[in-house]
């Protein structure tokens, strides 16, 4: 059982940057390709961005392509999202993901290929 706590979410203003860091424990965690998701109110939750276990493949949502990064340390257990030219329209609960995968290079997309998530952080950008 693999337990994920978000942390870094806060009220930015429309422009500023963020970076969300997510904790695990409880698993291996080089054994998981990683994906950080977010859900504004009344949306559905969509995908953000996704790291494979190793060799640092990326992928991104086309909406966030270009302004969130993310990364991950294997030896510290985190992945982390650097979120930079924060708009109004980022404003959501990210949530952090973890999936089993056999594949080094895979990145999971979809919130179904994920088997743990974290309780979310709130992250809020002012106009």
């Amino acid at each position: 059982q693999v337990q994920l706590v978000e942390s870094g979410g806060g009220l930015v203003q429309a422009g500023g940057s963020l970076r969300l860091s997510c904790a695990a424990s409880g698993g291996t965690f080089s054994n998981y390709a990683m994906g950080w998701f977010r859900q504004a109110p009344g949306k559905e939750r969509e995908f953000v961005a996704a790291i494979s276990r190793s060799l640092g493949r990326t992928g991104y949502a086309a909406s966030v392509k270009g302004r969130f990064t993310i990364s991950r340390d294997n030896p510290k257990n985190k992945v982390y999202l650097q979120m930079d030219n924060l708009k109004s329209e980022d404003t959501a609960v990210y949530y952090c993901a973890a999936g089993g995968t056999l594949s080094l290079m895979s990145l999971h997309i979809l919130a179904s290929d994920y088997d743990y998530w974290g309780q979310g952080t709130q992250v809020t950008v002012s106009p």
